[in-house]
């Protein structure tokens, strides 16, 4: 989430964009996984199965999760600039140890059918959490030490998908919070490791180490520098990517020949999210480079301040979101009962479009005024954390 105390300034609209895309993109794929649970779609993809208008509709949404993580780290080294290196990681901590309370309850309790909720789902902001307490310990390090333990971790990683552990085993809750998609009790609960957190650590690591190219970002000379920069990462990443799964030797499961040229092509692109595999990480990561670099050159667009909008107040976009989900589909279960089985659901893909296309317009309002207020009142300390 965003981490500047005030209004960003010009040379930042970029962040606040792309982060405000990955937000927009966000909403399709939850009002998808809201009205089309009936059509729920694994992870990887089965390629030989599933609908191609509905891989194509979830894999635009494969940039949000790797994007917003690593713009995390980049915004914790800019708010380092403007204060001293303990009061960032006291920051951090505090921020992280928020997001993780804040998924187990607010966030957990809009994704819920029942209340108390029987089960939590460690998602994306309790990533994001703990995320950022590992950064708020790893910012005392150097920045070189910083991104060799970012790649380490990013590109060797997969190296332990063999390590799959059973509950009762010794270090099961761990490794299942870490790098295993697992369920485990505890005090009642039922608790689902969605996003395991190891790969995102090194994300975010890496965000942060990023974070010198935006150093004296005004001067002419500095921002054409960082755009190169940014345009090669982002091309490298993505033709790394193409290579390596290509060669369907490392990073990912084996793609496979699916029978018809399109299904082959989704086989291709069906890449592990939970936890993100590098071949996952890289052309997301990459085309989020790539994003970054564009917004930064269209500053004169009405496109960027519209996106910045979302990106100024991300955390109150995505909690609005969630229950405004979750208060038309009980709604709509209220009046039409379950129409798929135990769950209402759209009859077309469609409908999830025109949904998203009417949701987006009815958000934007209320998320410009709180980022206006948040803006105006950023003596309020409980702000930064929205």
């Amino acid at each position: 989430m965003h981490l500047e105390a005030k209004r960003p300034t010009t040379r930042l609209q970029s962040i606040d964009a792309l982060r405000g895309l990955v937000m927009v993109v966000m909403l399709l794929d939850h009002v998808r996984e809201t009205f089309f649970t009936h059509l729920q779609v694994g992870d990887p993809v089965d390629a030989t199965t599933v609908m191609p208008a509905l891989f194509f509709t979830r894999l635009l949404s494969s940039i949000c999760a790797p994007v917003f993580v690593a713009l995390t780290g980049l915004s914790a080294w800019l708010y380092g600039q403007k204060h001293s290196r303990a009061e960032m990681s006291d920051f951090l901590l505090r921020r992280g140890a928020f997001l993780l309370i804040f998924e187990i309850t607010f966030v957990s309790f809009a994704w819920s059918a029942k209340f108390p909720p029987q089960t939590l789902w460690l998602q994306v902001i309790w990533a994001i959490g703990a995320s950022m307490v590992v950064l708020a310990g790893a910012v005392h390090c150097s920045r070189k030490v910083i991104v060799a333990l970012g790649l380490a971790v990013v590109c060797g990683h997969n190296l332990l998908d063999g390590i799959v552990l059973a509950p009762g085993d010794a270090f099961f809750v761990p490794w299942a919070l870490l790098h295993q998609r697992a369920a485990f009790e505890f005090l009642g609960i039922t608790w689902k490791t969605t996003y395991p957190v190891l790969p995102w650590i090194g994300l975010i690591l890496l965000g942060y180490g990023i974070g010198p190219w935006f150093a004296n970002a005004t001067a002419p000379a500095v921002r054409l520098r960082r755009l190169r920069r940014l345009v090669l990462l982002g091309l490298g990443l993505i033709a790394g990517f193409v290579v390596l799964r290509t060669l369907n030797i490392y990073g990912d499961r084996p793609w496979f020949d699916a029978g018809t040229p399109l299904r082959t092509a989704i086989s291709f692109l069906a890449l592990t999210k939970y936890p993100p595999s590098l071949l996952y990480l890289l052309p997301t990561v990459g085309l989020g480079a790539l994003l970054l670099a564009a917004f930064e050159r269209w500053q004169a667009s009405r496109l960027i301040p519209a996106l910045a909008i979302f990106g100024a107040a991300p955390m109150f976009f995505y909690l609005l979101h969630l229950y405004l989900l979750r208060a038309l589909y009980l709604i709509a279960l209220g009046l039409w009962g379950p129409n798929r089985g135990t769950v209402y659901g759209f009859d077309h893909l469609a409908g999830i479009w025109a949904l998203y296309a009417v949701l987006l317009a009815a958000l934007y309002l209320p998320t410009r005024r709180f980022a206006q207020f948040k803006q105006r009142r950023n003596d309020i300390g409980w702000l930064k954390y929205l």
